[in-house]
């Protein structure tokens, strides 16, 4: 019976490693995306997926033909939206990264749908359930974040100088 037990340690184990070998380097993008962090400097990203793949870990008996990955990126979405709602105080829009990415000018909401919908493939009424919005405002919201990224606001024109001669 012992032995059984650690066989079928072993297995969980090189299932979860292969799952992790196979999917990180896209998750630790998807966190990225979403912290609007520089590619080589995303120490917010690196924690997202680290808390996702722990979570999955501890969840992977239970997971009953889930797919682990959706899991793990469903984890890394509510979890940086939660993280950036209360560590900002309550006022999710009004989080706005350093200038690292064309992402950055996007308000957290804005980027956790555009990244869900544009670079993972999540249907609109998925986005919207996962985050408890209605799939109009989903829509909403990634039009104005696409057209953000793709006409950003021209920069302000300098004042005009006041005549040297008075």
């Amino acid at each position: 019976m012992r032995q059984r037990q650690v066989s079928d340690g072993r297995h969980r184990i090189r299932e979860f490693e292969a799952f992790t070998a196979g999917a990180a380097g896209r998750l630790l993008h998807t966190a990225t995306l979403l912290t609007a962090e520089a590619q080589h400097g995303n120490p917010r990203a690196r924690r997202l997926l680290t808390l996702a793949l722990a979570d999955t870990y501890a969840c992977w008996d239970r997971l009953r033909g889930e797919d682990p990955y959706d899991r793990a990126r469903q984890y890394l979405a509510t979890r940086f939206a939660r993280e950036a709602w209360h560590h900002y105080g309550g006022a999710l829009d009004r989080f706005r990264p350093g200038p690292a990415t064309a992402l950055a000018r996007l308000t957290p909401q804005e980027r956790l749908i555009l990244v869900l919908r544009l670079f993972e493939g999540v249907a609109e009424e998925q986005t919207a359930a996962l985050l408890g919005l209605p799939r109009e405002r989903v829509h909403t919201v990634c039009d104005r974040a696409t057209a953000t990224l793709l006409h950003p606001p021209y920069p302000t024109a300098p004042a005009a100088p006041e005549a040297a001669s008075r």
